[in-house]
Protein backbone atom coordinates (compact mmCIF):
# COMPACT_ATOMS: atom_id res chain seq x y z
CA UNK A 1 0.00 0.00 0.00
CA UNK A 2 1.32 3.31 -0.79
CA UNK A 3 1.44 5.55 2.02
CA UNK A 4 2.13 8.78 0.53
CA UNK A 5 -1.16 7.79 -1.81
CA UNK A 6 -3.27 8.59 1.07
CA UNK A 7 -1.81 11.79 2.46
CA UNK A 8 -1.95 13.21 -0.52
CA UNK A 9 -4.95 15.78 -1.26
CA UNK A 10 -7.87 14.60 -3.72
CA UNK A 11 -7.50 17.42 -5.93
CA UNK A 12 -4.85 19.06 -5.08
CA UNK A 13 -3.19 21.02 -8.11
CA UNK A 14 0.28 19.64 -9.27
CA UNK A 15 3.25 21.34 -8.66
CA UNK A 16 4.22 21.45 -12.16
CA UNK A 17 0.35 22.99 -12.60
CA UNK A 18 0.95 25.69 -10.27
CA UNK A 19 4.80 26.41 -11.55
CA UNK A 20 2.99 27.42 -14.64
CA UNK A 21 0.72 29.29 -13.46
CA UNK A 22 2.82 31.29 -11.51
CA UNK A 23 5.05 31.48 -14.67
CA UNK A 24 2.06 33.11 -16.30
CA UNK A 25 1.39 35.47 -13.65
CA UNK A 26 5.55 36.93 -13.79
CA UNK A 27 4.65 37.22 -17.54
CA UNK A 28 1.41 39.04 -17.40
CA UNK A 29 2.99 41.55 -14.49
CA UNK A 30 6.21 41.71 -17.20
CA UNK A 31 4.28 42.83 -20.35
CA UNK A 32 2.18 45.13 -18.48
CA UNK A 33 5.26 46.76 -16.48
CA UNK A 34 3.38 46.20 -12.93
CA UNK A 35 6.02 44.88 -10.55
CA UNK A 36 4.85 43.18 -7.63
CA UNK A 37 5.21 46.48 -5.14
CA UNK A 38 3.18 48.45 -7.90
CA UNK A 39 0.54 45.51 -7.64
CA UNK A 40 0.24 45.76 -3.71
CA UNK A 41 0.66 49.87 -3.66
CA UNK A 42 -2.97 49.37 -5.92
CA UNK A 43 -4.39 46.99 -3.82
CA UNK A 44 -3.95 49.30 -0.70
CA UNK A 45 -5.89 52.07 -2.36
CA UNK A 46 -8.38 49.89 -3.93
CA UNK A 47 -9.13 48.57 -0.37
CA UNK A 48 -8.77 52.34 1.18
CA UNK A 49 -11.21 53.71 -1.14
CA UNK A 50 -14.07 50.54 -0.96
CA UNK A 51 -13.34 50.40 2.76
CA UNK A 52 -15.14 54.44 2.94
CA UNK A 53 -18.35 52.56 1.50
CA UNK A 54 -18.27 49.11 3.18
CA UNK A 55 -17.01 46.67 5.12
CA UNK A 56 -15.03 44.35 2.85
CA UNK A 57 -13.76 40.74 4.13
CA UNK A 58 -9.96 41.47 3.86
CA UNK A 59 -9.01 37.45 4.00
CA UNK A 60 -10.75 36.76 1.15
CA UNK A 61 -10.00 39.67 -0.76
CA UNK A 62 -8.28 38.83 -4.42
CA UNK A 63 -6.93 41.06 -6.74
CA UNK A 64 -4.65 39.86 -9.31
CA UNK A 65 -3.50 41.61 -13.01
CA UNK A 66 -4.04 38.62 -15.56
CA UNK A 67 -4.81 38.62 -19.44
CA UNK A 68 -8.09 38.03 -21.12
CA UNK A 69 -8.94 38.13 -25.03
CA UNK A 70 -9.27 41.43 -26.50
CA UNK A 71 -12.79 42.82 -27.75
CA UNK A 72 -11.46 42.72 -31.92
CA UNK A 73 -9.78 38.82 -31.08
CA UNK A 74 -6.40 39.98 -31.86
CA UNK A 75 -5.16 38.87 -29.26
CA UNK A 76 -5.40 39.05 -25.31
CA UNK A 77 -5.20 42.24 -22.94
CA UNK A 78 -4.20 42.74 -19.52
CA UNK A 79 -7.25 42.73 -16.96
CA UNK A 80 -6.77 43.63 -13.15
CA UNK A 81 -9.21 41.32 -11.39
CA UNK A 82 -11.17 42.12 -8.13
CA UNK A 83 -12.54 39.75 -6.27
CA UNK A 84 -13.66 41.72 -3.25
CA UNK A 85 -16.03 39.99 -0.52
CA UNK A 86 -18.69 42.44 0.85
CA UNK A 87 -19.83 41.85 3.90
CA UNK A 88 -21.99 44.87 4.77
CA UNK A 89 -22.40 48.44 3.41
CA UNK A 90 -21.34 51.43 5.56
CA UNK A 91 -23.90 54.70 5.75
CA UNK A 92 -22.29 57.12 4.02
CA UNK A 93 -23.27 60.68 4.50
CA UNK A 94 -24.73 62.02 1.70
CA UNK A 95 -25.00 65.75 2.78
CA UNK A 96 -21.35 65.95 3.30
CA UNK A 97 -20.87 64.43 -0.36
CA UNK A 98 -23.44 67.07 -2.23
CA UNK A 99 -21.30 70.36 -0.49
CA UNK A 100 -18.34 68.77 -1.69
Amino acid sequence: MDLFHLLKKKNAPSSGSVAKDRLKLVLVHDRVNCSSQVLEMLKTDIIKVISNYMEIDNDELDIQITQTESDDKNGTVPVLYANIPIKSMRKVNQDSDAKS
